[in-house]
């Protein structure tokens, strides 16, 4: 690809085109990496403008996951020391919403491990949820696994407005990584939460073994699916699961992803999530100016991500407002 056919396709997306497949996988490879993420963020800037979408999570109940996902901690047959408990206090859930809101992030969202959740504990939540929506103005989301569409309006009426579920990687590539459920089995929790009229957030963990040609399939499944907010994040092999020798990939790899990741998902909202703490400052940058405008802030599930002032100096070095 020339510089020249990167420019038109630039000019393409901006004026409300697309990016076809073949290019998407040409983008992928273009030698020139500064002009591509350049590219990727003039993009950015256009549809998502210069503030910072941030958002933040509390492990609202950990560990005693009966699911097979190869590259989580929280799986019961992994032999992690994953902290293990059902219900995260309320108070601890409101200090930290509290903290965050302080700190000026945006979102904020109960994450619980597991399949799904019962009826019985998601009465407990929805009370957690009407209390963070009268003593806080944050934007409330929820990610908890594989729910009904009659349990995700509960979770609309107690002030919920996005729902998160990860579709995690391409449609071929998972059932590589997981047998316990099906891209399917998200597909109608997402269709569900839409329905409902809740924003979607829907990404993936990049590094668990696919080649780029499946990273870019999965973007299009994305786009296909018609999520708002797409999650990258990057595998932090844990030790105890089935991932834990995985090969790291190259941080240009991590860079060229995010890139052409904006490119098919122009107008949707694509943060940094876990795993971004073994970049360096240099390569957090250039995605930050280079397709990224969204931040998973604070502590991350089982893993420790930037803190909150090192984010702030990373935003003031891209040029951008939190």
């Amino acid at each position: 690809m020339t510089k020249e056919k990167l420019n038109e396709i630039k000019e393409r997306i901006l004026n409300g085109g697309s990016v076809t497949r073949g290019e998407a996988s040409e983008l992928a490879t273009f030698a020139d990496i500064d002009a591509l993420c350049d590219a990727a963020d003039e993009i950015s800037r256009r549809f998502q403008g210069r503030v910072v979408d941030s958002c933040s999570i509390v492990n609202a109940r950990s560990g005693d996951c009966g699911e097979d996902c190869k590259w989580c901690a929280q799986a019961s047959r992994h032999k992690t020391g994953c902290a293990s408990y059902r219900f995260l206090d309320d108070e601890e859930v409101m200090k930290a919403a509290r903290h965050n809101e302080r700190e000026g992030i945006r979102r904020f969202s109960l994450v619980t491990s597991g399949r799904t959740v019962s009826d019985k504990d998601l009465d407990k939540y929805c009370e957690i949820y009407e209390k963070l929506g009268s003593e806080t103005d944050l934007y409330l989301c929820a990610s908890m696994g594989l729910l009904s569409k009659e349990q995700l309006q509960r979770l609309r009426d107690a002030g919920v407005k996005r729902y998160h579920c990860n579709m995690e990687t391409s449609r071929g590539y998972f059932p590589t990584l997981c047998t316990t459920h099906t891209p399917d089995d998200k597909i109608k929790t997402i269709k569900a939460a839409r329905e409902l009229g809740m924003d979607v957030c829907s990404g993936g963990i990049i590094g668990m073994g696919e080649d780029m040609e499946q990273r870019i399939d999965f973007a299009f499944e994305l786009a296909e699916l018609g999520v708002d907010s797409v999650p990258i994040n990057i595998l932090d092999p844990i030790p105890g699961t089935p991932l834990e020798n995985t090969p790291l990939i190259s941080e240009e790899d991590i860079i060229r992803t995010a890139a052409v990741f904006r490119f098919v998902l122009p107008k949707v909202s694509i943060r940094f999530a876990g795993g971004r703490m073994r970049l360096s400052q240099e390569s957090m940058l250039r995605m930050m100016t280079g397709g990224v405008n969204g931040v998973l802030m604070g502590d991350m599930l089982t893993t420790v991500s930037n803190t909150i002032a090192d984010d702030r100096e990373l935003f003031k070095k891209a040029d951008m407002e939190f």
